[in-house]
Parts: C-alpha cells; sequence; structure tokens
C-alpha cells in the first residue's frame, strides 16, 4: 500500500477528500440537468431555433465525449489532482462565458469550451477517492461518493428551475462559480497528488484528434442534416478505429472487444443511452413548451425517474449478481420502452396525474432494472486491473450515443426552425421522437437477448455499492478504480 492511498475515510482529511471529489463530479453532473431545463428561456431570449438549442446540448457532450478517455490519461500521467483542479478551473471560466454569452453563437462556443473542462474533471473524482482513501475505507468512501452524487442528480432539476424563474437562465452557469471556489480551495488543500506509475508511452493525441474530428462532423451534418458531413464523420470513424489498431497506447484498446459480454453490454448501451439522450432533451421542453409547465414543474416532473433509480438500482445490481445481467438488460429496455409509448399520451391540455407521471414511472421502473446491471456486466466482462479503462471507454460510448441521438433526433422526428412557437407542430415530432427511442431500447432489449449467455453472473464488487444515479452515464461502481471513470 502507497503512503498517499492511506487516509481512512473517518478522518477530517478523508472527508474533505469525497467532499471535494463529490462537489467536482457534481459540477458536470448539475450542468447536464438544469440545461435542460432552462433551454426554452435560453430559446426566447437569444432568439434561437431548434438547431440553436441541439448545439447548446450537443456542443457541450461533443467535446466532453471525445476527450475524456485524454483527460483520464492526462491525469495518470501529470498528476491526478492537478488534472482535476486545472478541469474545475477551466470548466469555471467557460460558466462565466457561458452566462455571460449576447447571443446562441457565443454561447454554443462558450459550451463547446466548457465541455473541455468537464473532460478533464470527470474522470479524476472517483480516480483521487481510489488513489488516496485507505482500501479498508474505499468501498465506503465510493459508496458514500455514489449516493450524494445521486442526490445532485435529483435535485438538479429542481434546482435549475428554481434557478431560472427567479434569477434567468444565466444564473444556471453562474452557479458553477461558488461551487468550483470551494472544489479548488478544498483539493489544493486537503487532496494529496496521484499518478499511476505504469502509465508510459506516448499519449495516443492522433486518436483523439481524430475521434474528436469524427464527432464533430457526425454532430453538424445531423443537426444541420448535411449528409455530406454525416459521411465524412463516418470515414473519420473508420480512421480512428484503423488508428487504434495500430498504436501500442490506444485510447480504446480493441483488446477489451474480443469478450463478447464486452461487446454486447456496450452494443446495448449505443441504443439505450441513445435513448435516453433523446427523451431528456426533449421531454423537458414538450412539458415547457405543450403544456406550458413552468421550468421548476417541468424539473419535478421527472423526480419520479431519480427517485425510482436511487431506490431500486442497488437491488437490481444485486438481483444481477445472483442470476446474471441476461434478463434485467432485456427485461429493463422493453419497460422502459413501454414508458416512452405511453409518452404519446402528453400532448397539450393533458394533465400530470393521468399522462405525465404514469408514462414517467414505468419509464423510469425500465431504467432502474437495466443500469446497474449493464454496469456490473461491463465491469464483470475484464479483469480488475482492465476495470477502470472498461468503465472509461464505456462512458465515453455512452456519451457519443447521447450526443448523436440529441443531434439527429429531432430531424428525424420533424421537428425544426421555430417549430417550438407551435405546440402541436412540436408535439407531433415529440411523438415521433419516442416511437424512435422505443425503437432504440427494443433494440437494445435484443442484443441483450442475442448476445449474453445465461451463465454470465456479474462480479459482486460491481454492484454491492448504489450506483451513481446520473442516467446521463452509466453507473458508477466500487471497480472503476484508476483510469478514464465517470
Amino acid at each position: 500500500m502507497s503512503a498517499e492511498a492511506s487516509v481512512p475515510l473517518a478522518s477530517s482529511r478523508g472527508r474533505w477528500i469525497v467532499a471535494a471529489t463529490v462537489l467536482g463530479s457534481s459540477l458536470a453532473m448539475l450542468d447536464g440537468t438544469v440545461v435542460n431545463v432552462a433551454l426554452p428561456d435560453i430559446a426566447r431570449d437569444l432568439d434561437s431555433g431548434v438547431s440553436g438549442l441541439q448545439w447548446t446540448i450537443s456542443g457541450y457532450t461533443l467535446t466532453l465525449a471525445s476527450l475524456i478517455l485524454l483527460g483520464g490519461a492526462l491525469g495518470d500521467r501529470l498528476g491526478r489532482r492537478k488534472v482535476f483542479i486545472w478541469g474545475t478551473v477551466w470548466f469555471a471560466l467557460a460558466s462565466i462565458l457561458c452566462g455571460l454569452a449576447p447571443n446562441i453563437e457565443v454561447l454554443i462556443a462558450a459550451r463547446l469550451v466548457q465541455g473541455v473542462g468537464a473532460a478533464l474533471l470527470t474522470p479524476g473524482s472517483l480516480a483521487l477517492i481510489s488513489a488516496s482513501i485507505h482500501p479498508d475505507d474505499r468501498g465506503a468512501a465510493i459508496g458514500l461518493w455514489s449516493g450524494l452524487g445521486g442526490v445532485a442528480s435529483a435535485v438538479g432539476p429542481l434546482l435549475g428551475g428554481w434557478l431560472v424563474e427567479i434569477a434567468g437562465w444565466r444564473s444556471v452557469f453562474m452557479l458553477n462559480i461558488p461551487l468550483a471556489i470551494v472544489v479548488v480551495w478544498v483539493a489544493r488543500k486537503h487532496v494529496p497528488e496521484s499518478s499511476d506509475p505504469n502509465a508510459h508511452g506516448r499519449l495516443d493525441l492522433p486518436g483523439a484528434a481524430v475521434v474528436a474530428l469524427a464527432l464533430g462532423l457526425l454532430t453538424f451534418g445531423f443537426i444541420e442534416s448535411l449528409w455530406i458531413f454525416v459521411g465524412l464523420g463516418v470515414v473519420a470513424l473508420a480512421v480512428f478505429v484503423v488508428i487504434e489498431l495500430r498504436t501500442k497506447n490506444p485510447l480504446v484498446p480493441p483488446s477489451l472487444f474480443a469478450s463478447r459480454l464486452f461487446l454486447a453490454a456496450n452494443l446495448v448501451t449505443l441504443a439505450v443511452y441513445a435513448a435516453l439522450g433523446g427523451v431528456f432533451f426533449l421531454l423537458i421542453l414538450q412539458l415547457q413548451l405543450a403544456l406550458n409547465y413552468s421550468p421548476i414543474a417541468a424539473g419535478v416532473a421527472t423526480l419520479p425517474i431519480t427517485i425510482l433509480m436511487l431506490t431500486l438500482s442497488s437491488r437490481t445490481g444485486r438481483m444481477a449478481q445472483r442470476i446474471g445481467p441476461r434478463m434485467p438488460m432485456t427485461i429493463g429496455p422493453l419497460v422502459a420502452a413501454v414508458g416512452l409509448l405511453l409518452m404519446l399520451r402528453i400532448e397539450p391540455g393533458s394533465t400530470y396525474l393521468l399522462q405525465v407521471f404514469p408514462a414517467v414511472l414505468v419509464f423510469g421502473l425500465g431504467l432502474s432494472l437495466l443500469v446497474a446491471p449493464l454496469t456490473g456486466a461491463v465491469l464483470g466482462a475484464v479483469s480488475s486491473d482492465r476495470a477502470g479503462t472498461a468503465s472509461g471507454v464505456n462512458n465515453a460510448l455512452a456519451r457519443t450515443s447521447q450526443l448523436l441521438a440529441v443531434a439527429a433526433l429531432p430531424g428525424l422526428a420533424g421537428i425544426s426552425g421555430v417549430d417550438y412557437d407551435n405546440p402541436a407542430v412540436f408535439s407531433a415530432g415529440f411523438h415521433t421522437a419516442m416511437i424512435i427511442c422505443a425503437g432504440l431500447l427494443v433494440l437494445g432489449a435484443i442484443v441483450a437477448a442475442a448476445m449474453i449467455r445465461g451463465e454470465h453472473r456479474a462480479d459482486p464488487e460491481s454492484v454491492d455499492c448504489l450506483p451513481h444515479c446520473d442516467v446521463s452515464s452509466p453507473a458508477v461502481t466500487p471497480r472503476q478504480q484508476v483510469r478514464g471513470e465517470v
């Protein structure tokens, strides 16, 4: 045991370490939930159409998804605390730019910059706990980190709606400034530095550059309906695969996909998290634009999803440990798809208790059945020394699928221009989008049923604590140790 990994959780320093990492990860997480609630106000204030709102969400996710694995690798080499602090400061400065943006173009540019900060900040959060807390206390520390992160996820929509109503959408970004100041102060004063002595060789900078280019081309092509850019993005992705096959230190080790279970779990992730990206982007807009919900009411309306995740995810994780992940990974997406079909009843004039609540309840139940077993399958498919890399790859794929869904789905559903000004037109597009997302969930269920064998069991260590219930990314578990964690 190294000296740096010897801080007891019960000590003052141990509690400060957990506080710094929880607050740091909450920065990136809250930004994903509260900004969705603010989108209608952003559109009205900055005179933006649907594509501007897509870029507001996708710009952040684009740089985060492209650079998150590189951010983890930088922390391993240069120092996790150092990169964690760099990312926090970067994120805060970009948040100021977002809050001061005079038009939608500046806001989108600032969101792109903000995503870079999140890519530096996010991987180091859990890695610092793993590298600093005494091994005997590490499971409890990660459980505490997960639980508090789940609370932040639950509070996000409510906090975002409240801020938008009392102080306007710019306050959603300015909220990050005091939080970032606290994170930097605590990290500098109480968190020990750590790095990976086994991290060596050159960083896969060509791979990072090409995947960023590929995702940028795909995002631009889908949002602007320019299919030549989509084609170029696909070509760039093929080049990225070639680079990863040939480089000595790839961001995405191809050998991971030799495991049938790992391949299946990541295919399910691509389908399921694409659906989630589309749902959480459009549902909040539908509630505000078609049902005239206030920002705070729209945030509260989706709370049953997070409450179910907090309540049931650890139980479904333990169930998957006993019976294997195949059944919950098959049934969970199907139940969630039923919830999306129930959302077809959400239209102008709908009531919360009769139309909205049943849909979000069934959808949340399906996610609760799925997320923890999916994470257990990802981590159970690899050896313990590769768990961090495996979880990082899975999280990057989840972010990528959400990015592309937000970029492509409105166009596929016929939502464009200023359709948010016409509740009937937007509702029709929303219903089409929910059908597409339900189809993606069914596809995920089919992949799980066909590719995951019944004898697979999740590793007990991968499901023995409450998962991180931010459904914008896969659940976080104790096995995610020192590289690429989210």
